[in-house]
């Protein structure tokens, strides 16, 4: 990860930056970040509009910090420095996120040879629930958790580890969010265990109905046959950004997938301060610790990001820096298929 701002836009002689750089010689890592930018700054300006609506200032000011996520790169040589938001909701710096931790969890999880990919959930609810509902699933995992690992340390119960992800999608259909965990673990005994009790953390006590709760076919449990698939599908570090508002199994898409702004506002409003992505019960081998460098680079270069050009352009030759261009796939989805009504 790379970051650096330039003192001014006239830079003429020299600029301290910070971080490795991105290699611009890699077209196809360039491209990719040209595309996740322009996703970024078309739905963030209607995210800011819904937080002003709400009055809620705090996450509009996160929201514009994200618009301006690498909105300015210096280019030196072959790499380019700029600086990032680190938010949660920049596909950005989440597709960053994504792959250091993919990196850095591989070859623990490599050394598993029976894996499962768990899911574990509950009843899907309306907006007005949804923090609560937030705080109540973070809760109950560590409850789950806790229970499990007590019962190992009294010698009663097996070990239990693995990494979770926290999860939000919306369903277009009934209104509703649909907030999860993804979890992989080492063992199919561990996966049916893990069930086991998320289901006994949700069981209603005295005869009493809780305000959410869950039942056994809403989980669900299979092999890990392919651990890069798998890593990707549980580090997805938030929410869906298009939804694909009328996908029935086993038929063709009938709709275009739309990117509902006011539901993105209000899993990322839930999802402030909570951590999505954690290990349990296990140890990361002792990492290097990476010092963050300075270095000045000479005669640089200023490029603006453009989203009219979707690619960041030097003001002085008119260079544009990555080449990518949207596919009218992309463009039509970004330009007509942005839903902004509070439904």
């Amino acid at each position: 990860m790379q970051s650096g701002t330039a003192k001014s836009e006239n830079i003429t002689q020299s600029v301290e930056v910070s971080g490795v750089g991105l290699d611009i010689t890699d077209e196809d890592k360039l491209k990719k970040r040209a595309k996740r930018k322009i996703i970024t700054n078309k739905i963030m300006l209607p995210l800011i509009d819904v937080a002003k609506s709400k009055g809620d200032f705090d996450r509009v000011k996160q929201y514009w910090n994200t618009y301006h996520c690498q909105g300015k790169l210096i280019r030196s040589g072959e790499f380019v420095f700029g600086k990032f938001c680190k938010n949660k909701c920049c596909t950005v710096c989440t597709a960053i996120r994504k792959a250091e931790l993919i990196n850095k969890y591989h070859p623990v999880l490599a050394g598993w040879e029976d894996m499962y990919f768990v899911t574990l959930t509950i009843k899907a609810c309306k907006e007005d629930k949804l923090k609560n509902l937030f705080n109540a699933m973070y809760k109950a995992m560590s409850i789950t958790l806790n229970r499990i690992k007590k019962r190992h340390q009294r010698s009663q119960g097996i070990k239990v580890m693995g990494i979770k992800s926290f999860e939000c999608n919306f369903n277009p259909l009934t209104k509703t969010y649909n907030p999860h965990y993804h979890l992989i673990v080492p063992s199919k005994e561990i996966a049916e265990l893990l069930i086991k009790e998320w289901l006994m953390t949700w069981k209603p006590k005295d005869g009493k109905r809780r305000l959410f709760y869950t039942s056994r076919k809403a989980q669900d449990m299979r092999p890990a046959n392919s651990l890069e698939s798998d890593l990707v599908e549980t580090i997805k570090y938030g929410s869906k950004i298009f939804t694909e508002p009328d996908r029935k199994k086993d038929k063709k898409l009938t709709t275009s997938p739309l990117i509902y702004i006011c539901a993105l506002d209000n899993i990322y409003a839930s999802m402030n301060g909570k951590r999505l992505f954690d290990r349990f019960g296990f140890n990361l081998p002792p990492q290097q610790k990476k010092e963050s460098t300075n270095t000045t680079v000479y005669s640089p270069e200023l490029f603006k990001y453009s989203t009219n050009y979707a690619d960041w352009v030097n003001k002085k030759t008119g260079e544009c820096l990555s080449g990518y261009v949207n596919t009218p796939e992309l463009e039509y989805l970004l330009n007509e298929c942005i839903n902004s009504s509070s439904y």
